[in-house]
């Protein structure tokens, strides 16, 4: 329920607040005077598209504001989904700044606007003439249906075996396309699959080969290089080591004669240690390297194998050659199991595509089962509002599967007596039309748990018993719901169990619209006024005590 709403700085409104009832609210206003300019204040709220135009002074922000009581909706799990603040009081927020850029609140939390326009759904159902147009649409008809037959189970079971289906047909046409190219590319694949396999790659072998042959080939100088400086450190007579050792010996002499030598003597002592093993690390080099131009050869080849695969590949180290092997052998792999997935996958896609005709065969006896007992409802309502000889139909058939189901419906009316109901866009006047989707609302208000319902001019065309019958609908609708009706009838207005009034100020520079709620004298004169215009008769003060009393 709608417990308040503040405007702000909006078109024709400079500052607007108002509390409705809980029950039947009533707006009335002389043409112009902004009463539809609220609705799209309150379009905001529901994620409705900002504009800066709408701003009545361009230097200052809009806001839009509206407090709502949802303590019974049962709405905790959107909230936890979509990481919100829960409270039975729900305050929604509106911001247009001046350059443009629109901003949304829930609980003081920035929400965008497709979160918006969802949590609307559960806070208001807005009547405008754009609803005379969806009345036209099947789509909109087939949500009728569903809605008053209550078919959400049925339809939440159909939509999860359709999701299903469409996966399962997308992956099953996805294959069958990979599944043609791959078996193009196989026989070029398995050619370069068996010629990465053949080699029997090994990660990090290319640097230990290209190592192996920088030894190999400088073997003959390698060994030579380390006899000569062998030769310069292990000499008997003159080399690095006995010349060394003839200096270690002085060293150890000074340490007699002082002990600071001694540091000196242990660091000499390292060195010469440290060039010994130098010297033991050479030979063993020495010994273990020989010239082997057969061996020298091997490696060659295998360097140029995996070179040559490289550049016709286009890659640069043995690991890649690895990582494109494997990725060689799982379509090799995949195109000899490719008959296999396929068949997998259309026996799934038979499985899903069974499921979701069970489900929706479901669905449609659920919706036609409601044809009949709707259209009569919806007769008996429409010969209520004046139109006696009304008559309503339902034309089904089936269509291929969608994600509303394999049902296409049309409604058919006639207002008259003699005439073959047709589609409604095509039959239905002004006032037929109002009095048509008012019977709806009626109808979907008792199926639905939408707290307010906002009718604007929904009584267009209609005057007399029957604007005295519509709102004895809306006053039975306001039992359960809140009602929020703009209306240019007395009868309507008086009814109300709480009359707001919408009018220009021109006592400024620029003409704002204002609203308040009237009290019991003021009403009667505004009621009388719309009886009989701006200067009414005592008659009409009469009537309008009459209606109000009525």
């Amino acid at each position: 329920m709608l417990q308040s709403l503040r405007i702000s700085n909006y078109a024709l409104i400079q500052s607007l607040e108002m509390q409705p009832n809980s029950a039947l609210n009533t707006i009335t206003g002389e043409t112009g005077a902004g009463k539809s300019i609220m609705l799209g204040a309150v379009g905001l709220l529901l994620g409705n598209r900002a504009d800066t135009k709408a701003l009545l002074d361009e230097e200052k922000k809009c806001v839009v504001e509206g407090s709502f009581q949802i303590g019974t909706y049962g709405l905790e799990d959107f909230f936890k989904a979509n990481d919100l603040d829960f409270d039975s009081e729900c305050i929604i927020r509106r911001e247009i700044s001046p350059n443009g850029k629109s901003r949304a609140f829930v609980n003081d939390t920035p929400v965008g606007l497709d979160i918006l326009r969802e949590l609307g759904l559960f806070l208001m159902d807005i009547h405008s003439q754009h609803d005379n147009l969806r009345l036209g649409d099947g789509a909109y008809q087939l949500g009728l249906v569903d809605v008053f037959t209550q078919s959400k189970t049925e339809f939440e079971a159909y939509q999860e075996a359709f999701g299903i289906y469409q996966k399962t047909a997308k992956a099953l046409e996805k294959l069958t396309h990979e599944a043609a190219e791959m078996k193009k590319e196989a026989d070029f694949n398995k050619f370069q699959l068996e010629e990465l396999s053949a080699l029997q790659l090994q990660a990090g072998e290319q640097e230990s080969l290209e190592s192996d042959q920088e030894l190999l080939e400088n073997a003959e100088e390698i060994k030579s290089k380390i006899q000569e400086i062998l030769g310069q450190l292990q000499d008997d007579q003159f080399g690095a080591l006995r010349l060394l050792s003839m200096a270690n010996q002085g060293l150890q002499q000074l340490t007699r004669y002082a002990h600071k030598f001694q540091a000196y003597s242990e660091r000499f002592q390292s060195m010469v240690i440290e060039l010994k093993d130098i010297a033991a690390s050479l030979e063993d080099e020495d010994a273990g390297l020989e010239v082997d131009f057969e061996k020298l050869e091997i490696i060659r080849q295998r360097l140029s194998n995996i070179y040559h695969l490289q550049q016709k590949h286009g890659l640069d180290s043995v690991e890649k050659l690895i990582e494109l092997e494997k990725e060689l052998a799982d379509k090799v792999f995949q195109v000899e199991n490719l008959d296999e997935s396929l068949e997998k996958l259309r026996i799934e896609k038979t499985k899903a595509e069974k499921e979701m005709l069970v489900q929706a065969k479901a669905l449609t006896e659920k919706r036609k089962s409601g044809f009949s007992p709707f259209a009569s409802q919806l007769q008996r309502l429409l010969q209520q509002l004046g139109m006696e000889d009304a008559r309503v139909e339902f034309i089904h058939q089936g269509i291929a599967p969608s994600k509303n189901g394999v049902d296409q419906i049309e409604i058919l009316f006639s207002a008259n007596k003699g005439i073959k109901p047709q589609a409604l866009k095509q039959v239905a006047s002004g006032g037929e039309f109002s009095r048509l989707i008012f019977a709806i609302k009626y109808i979907m208000a008792d199926k639905m748990a939408l707290p307010t319902l906002i009718f604007d001019e929904i009584d267009t065309g209609v005057s007399g018993e029957v604007a005295l019958q519509m709102v004895r609908m809306m006053k039975e609708i306001s039992k359960k719901h809140q009602v929020i009706c703009i209306s240019h009838l007395p009868q309507v207005a008086a009814k109300g169990d709480q009359h707001y009034f919408v009018y220009k100020d021109n006592s400024s520079d620029k003409t704002i619209s204002k609203i308040r709620l009237l009290g019991k004298e003021e009403r009667i004169t505004e009621i009388a006024k719309m009886i009989a215009g701006a200067n009414p008769s005592a008659s009409a003060f009469e009537s309008a005590k009459e209606l109000l009393a009525n």
